[in-house]
This record gives structure tokens, sequence and C-alpha cells, in this order.
């Protein structure tokens, strides 16, 4: 990315400014129809994109992001490839549309639109329906963001230093700042001009600036073709550290030395998947530690992976997020689902890739912990599953037309998607498993692909006739998992399902333990008795994953006596975010409310939804504290992204 001190013509950013800001004086183009009805496509049934007919092969973005309004003023140029359309039909959830013109820049003429009836959830939005002639390669979209805009996060926007933005866009989030055709299959590549206030940084996922610009103008390009829930800003007060000259991290002034030390593996990370899956095709590699309100731990937007800074542990115990959203940029980045039923091909391979980089760095016994980790999540979420009213969800193709497509992130896509693959593994060899990924990243190179085709190169190139009988259909067509999924058992974990047991039969494993010892002083001599005392159990030896392991082991009759003492020994209510949220779990699961005050706490901290929804879904098990609930959501909710907020708002209303 360049940095201008200004745009080509000063002028000329001047009456773009002045007249985008007159025009979103008005809510919506008064030219506007709110009356036509129309379908999602055939394509992809979470978009009304006729992008069978006309498809936008590269968007130019002009931003004017305000913090005082909280808007992003824009302008949206939609470069198209058109077979003869005389329609063009866009995703848009709460852009107010100024104007549509069609032509080149400077050349532009007005043309009308029709903004159709929004889906009954209100989860797809409307669809912009713009006249154009089948001659059509320039269609220009003025725009200003709305209240509702869930993409878009604004923190702090009446604290100028402190003011920050973030967005996340997956999965149908960016068309409710960006109009434009919202399908994963319809990659499109971008580049955007942003002024945001002076002395704040912007950033893309693109090619990113390294220091702040004192005009507040950046420029970027993103020369690669992507889908458009991978379009992504953040601006605040950043600050950056390379580690080389392919990765770097990104983070708040306060928080940049910590960073850089978390992540300092990342340089490794990349070398680990390089080596077995081929070369980083999207030039560097960065990371954007964001505000603790984002949604996820991660999202791999390309050249620049946001991350949570819960993951900020402080002993690189979490880093495997990290690894996760690094190997996105193989599977996921440059290898896309074609529709949001394909999921799995995202996030599945991604988990196996994950595990891969994690063995390579820290060893075969640490990966097949963090695995087996995840099996057990699997198994748990897959009984919610089966009893919910879509248990069809079991499966890994899904079937999600007519619901939000964030109803497919479950374990079922990451977790059964990657033990698909450990099982294809063990049976073929990883010779040949990491040739055929090797061949499926070369093949969709900066492509989408279904599940259809991914089935026919996985017969072609990897079971052939020799194994013709695996029963990749179970796996990918059909609910639960198969029994011949791979299985391997972490000795690392088997520790603490011992000290879990004896927890459970009211023995006290942080207390020196009591041993006796037969003692023979010479060939002839008896054996003595003579009792020993162990060293009292050191909770740094054991490492996060291991706690979250003797946590889950722990049963329902462990009294709140009994955990208020674990605690005392470990310290657990105040240790990293994933101990301390696998903590809060199981003091709740055995009505333990002392803890009431450090779960509040941690509540409105952190807006991951990984924690809090799981958290809340635990406290409202007891009726008796939903008010209580409630309250403290009412509290924390300016602190969470529109994704954490609705789910936990139809949890507790």
């Amino acid at each position: 990315m360049k940095n201008l001190g200004s745009f080509p013509s000063s002028n000329w950013w001047l009456y773009w400014l002045l007249s985008l800001l007159f025009a979103c004086k008005n809510e919506q183009n008064p030219r506007a129809t709110l009356t036509e009805t129309i379908d999602v496509t055939a394509l992809d049934p979470h978009s009304y994109a006729n992008f069978n007919e006309i498809q936008t092969k590269h968007l130019s973005l002009e931003l004017d992001v305000s913090f005082a309004n909280k808007t992003i003023y824009g302008i949206a140029r939609h470069e198209v490839v058109n077979k003869n359309a005389k329609k063009a039909v866009f995703d848009i959830n709460g852009p107010l549309i100024q104007k549509v013109t069609i032509g080149p820049k400077h050349q532009e003429v007005e043309v009308d639109f029709v903004i159709g009836k929004m889906d009954e959830d209100s989860v797809l939005g409307q669809p912009l329906i713009v006249s154009i002639q089948p001659s059509t390669k320039f269609i220009n979209i003025y725009y200003k963001t709305g209240v509702r805009c869930d993409a878009v996060e604004w923190v702090n926007p009446e604290l100028e230093k402190d003011a920050f933005l973030y967005t996340q866009g997956q999965a149908i989030l960016t068309r409710s700042w960006i109009p434009l055709q919202d399908a994963p299959s319809n990659r499109i590549t971008y580049d955007a001009c942003v002024k945001v206030e002076p002395g704040l940084m912007a950033l893309m996922s693109a090619e990113n600036p390294t220091s702040i610009d004192s005009s507040g103008i950046y420029r970027f390009q993103m020369k690669y073709p992507i889908p458009s829930y991978l379009i992504a800003l953040t601006v605040g007060d950043i600050q950056y550290h390379p580690y080389n000259e392919r990765c770097g991290v990104y983070a708040p002034k306060n928080m940049i030395l910590k960073a850089k030390n978390e992540f300092s593996e990342l340089p490794k990370m990349m070398h680990a998947i390089e080596k077995h899956f081929g070369p980083y095709a999207w030039g560097k590699y960065d990371i954007m530690v964001q505000h603790p309100s984002f949604p996820f731990g991660g999202m791999e937007n390309p050249c620049l992976t946001f991350l949570n800074p819960s993951i900020i542990a402080g002993d690189k115990s979490l880093v495997s997020v990290v690894a996760h959203e690094l190997a996105h940029s193989w599977s996921g980045n440059l290898v896309t689902n074609e529709t949001w039923n394909d999921f799995w091909l995202n996030e599945g391979v991604t988990v196996y890739l994950e595990h891969r980089i994690m063995e390579e760095l820290f060893g075969s016994d640490y990966s097949e912990m963090l695995s087996e980790i995840e099996w057990s999540e699997l198994q748990k979420e897959m009984i919610q599953i089966e009893q919910s009213q879509h248990p069809e969800d079991g499966a890994l193709l899904l079937q999600l037309k007519n619901r939000n497509p964030d109803d497919g992130m479950t374990s079922v896509a990451y977790i059964k998607g990657a033990y698909f693959l450990k099982t294809l593994e063990h049976l073929v060899g990883r010779t040949k498993m990491d040739e055929f990924l090797t061949n499926y990243f070369k093949r969709y190179r900066f492509k989408s692909i279904n599940t259809e085709k991914f089935v026919a190169l996985l017969k072609e190139t990897l079971l052939g006739s020799r194994y013709s009988n695996f029963n990749y259909q179970s796996w990918i067509y059909e609910t639960g998992i198969p029994t011949n999924s791979y299985q391997k058992s972490s000795s690392l974990l088997e520790k603490m399902q011992s000290l879990a047991d004896k927890t459970n039969r009211g023995i006290d494993i942080f207390a020196p333990q009591r041993k006796v010892r037969w003692i023979k002083k010479s060939l002839t001599s008896k054996k003595q008795k003579k009792v020993v005392f162990t060293k009292r159990l050191n909770v740094q030896d054991f490492t996060t994953q291991q706690w979250i392991m003797y946590f889950r082991s722990l049963n329902a009759a462990v009294s709140a006596e009994k955990l208020q003492k674990i605690n005392e020994y470990g310290s657990f209510s105040s240790s990293n975010s994933e101990v301390r949220f696998e903590w809060f779990l199981l003091n709740l699961r055995n009505r333990n409310w002392k803890i009431e005050p450090e779960l509040k706490q941690f509540i409105q901290s952190t807006g991951r939804r990984k924690y809090i929804l799981p958290l809340f879904s635990a406290i409202v098990k007891d009726k008796s504290r939903l008010d209580w609930a409630r309250e403290v959501y009412s509290n924390a909710r300016h602190n969470y992204h529109s994704v954490t907020r609705n789910s936990v708002e139809k949890l507790l209303y």
C-alpha cells in the first residue's frame, strides 16, 4: 500500500465530500422504490445478486469515516462483466442509498433503482435493483451506512485519540456497510481510498501502511480476487512491529509490547505450513490485535488477520488461534466455500492444517492434546444438535436456505471436518494426503469450490480404485460421527483425568501427597516402611489445555467449598481467558455463585461470543438468575459486536 499526502486533486476531494455530505442529509433517495419483491437466487441461498448475468470483477471504494456521526459515507464503484443484463442486483442490509450512476468516473449518468422488501427475519436484507444497459460496464452506488450496520463496531467514537472502529463481514454482514454482490462464490479484486481523522491509522484486508499518515488519507489495493466477506476495515491509534519483511503485528499502542512478544512464533508458523503445502500467496501476512469487543477469537482477513486480545495469555498458550487463521490463507481464502452450505470446506481443512502447524512447532503430543480437547467439544455439541430443531446440521454439507448462515458455525464444520481429513490421512498415509491437499490448493487457487467438486477431486486423485470403499458419504452427507473416525488419546491429558478422578473422590490433589515406600537397606535385611510426602502440586507445571480437561472431568458433586479451595491454590478465576472461561462454566454447573463478582467482570470485559453465549446459557439454567443475567447484559452490551449481541438477546429475551 502507498500512503498519499493528498488526493491527486485536492479540489476534487473537497467537491466529492461536500456533494456526498449534502446528498446524505436525506435518509433515502426519494426515487428509490420500496415495493418490489425478489427471491434469493438459485446460485446462492443467501444472496439476491444476479451474478450469473452480471458480475462485479473489481470494486473501487471511496470512504469517509466519521466518528462524530458514527457513519461511513461511501461510493462503491463496481466494474462489471455484463452478459447483456438490463438490471444489476446487489445485496444491502442497512446502507442508505443516495443515488446510483452508470459509466466511468467523471462520465456518470444517474439511473433509476429499486430497493426490494426486507426478508422476514432481516437476515438477508434487501435487494438493490439497478436499471442498466446491456452494454453497462461501470455501476456507481453513492451511500452512507445507516443506523443498522451490523458489520461495523464503533468504539469510543466521542474520544478523538481513543476512537476505534472495526468491521466483521463473515458470513453476510459486508452488505451492511457496502452495497455489493455478497456471495462467497463471487470473488473480486478491490482498491480503496479511506479518509479518517488525522492521528488515526486505517488498515484493510490489503496492502497496508506501517505508520500513521498525518493527512488521515490512506489508499489500499487488494490485487488478488477475494470473496466479499473478507473485505475488512479497522481504524484507530495503532502501532506496528515487524518480525521480518514478510510478517508482523499491529495493535493499539497500549498493547503493542505484549502483542509482539506473544506472537513471535509467527515466522516459524509460516515456514511450517509452507514446508508442506506450498508458498504463501498473499505477499505479507500481518496480525491486527482488535478491541476486546471483537466477537471471534480470530478472523482470517487476507493479509491482515484480526485477533481478539484474549489470545494474549502471556505464555503463548493460546497461539493455536494464530495458526488457525494463518492456515486460512490456504483453505478459505485461497480456496473458498462456494456457498455457506459448504462451510466445512473452509473450516474443516483449516483445523487440520492448524494441527499440522502446531505439531511442527510443539510436537505431536501437544497437537494431539489440542485435537482431543476439540473432539470432546464435538461430541458434546453433536448431542445438542441431535436434540435441536435442525438435527440435519450434524452433516458436513449443510442445508441453510431460509436460515441465518451463522447457524452453520458449529464444531461440526470445524472438528468433524478436521477428523474427516485425519481419518483420510490415517487411511492413505501422510505423504499422499499432503500431495492431495497441495494439488487441491493449486487447482482451485483463487477460486471457490462446492462439496460436489471436492468429492470429485477426492475420488479422482486420492481414493481411486484402491480406497473406493471409503465411506466419504457417511462423513459428508449424514449426521453423527462415523465409527471409523481416527482416534488417538493424548498422554498429556491422561494425567489430568487421573487428577480429576482423585478430586471427584475427595482427595486434595494440590496438597502434598502422602506416599508409603518399602525400602530394603541390604540384600539380607527386611523391607522397612517409609512415609514420604510429595511436593505441593505446581499449577504452572501444566498447560492451559490440561487444566481445561481437568475442569471438564470434574463431576457435579464437587462442592462449592471444594471449588473455592481449588481456586485458592490455582487462582483460576484470574488466569488467562480460556482458563477463566472454563473455570466459570464449572462453577456455574456446580451452582457455586461465590464466583459472581469475577464472572460479572469477565462478561463485561470481553465480547468474544465463544465465551459470552455459553456463560449466559449456563447462568439462565437457574431460572432465578434470569433477571440478574439481563441486568449484567444490559451493562455489557455496549462492549459487544452485533454478532454477540444478537446471539445473547435470542437467549435472554
